[in-house]
């Protein structure tokens, strides 16, 4: 799957990558890459800077946001 955003690593126990374009925000786990749709840059900054990616996707971002998992 070709996404148009650079992906950039994560140190994370669930998270890959993050990538961020045009407000959609690209999310790789190990199950695949998720697009959260409309998500404001500034939200996605906060994500960046987060202390654990996985607790802010998980309190900010996840059931907040329309999703879809693209195809591999």
């Amino acid at each position: 799957m070709i996404i148009s955003t650079e992906m950039k690593p994560i140190k994370s126990s669930n998270i890959i990558s993050v990538g961020y374009s045009a407000g959609d925000l690209y999310v790789e786990y190990p199950s695949g890459i998720y697009k959260y749709k409309n998500v404001p840059e500034e939200l996605y900054n906060k994500l960046m800077a987060a202390e654990s990616l996985g607790t802010f996707m998980n309190t900010f971002i996840k059931g907040n946001y329309e999703y879809s998992k693209l195809p591999a």
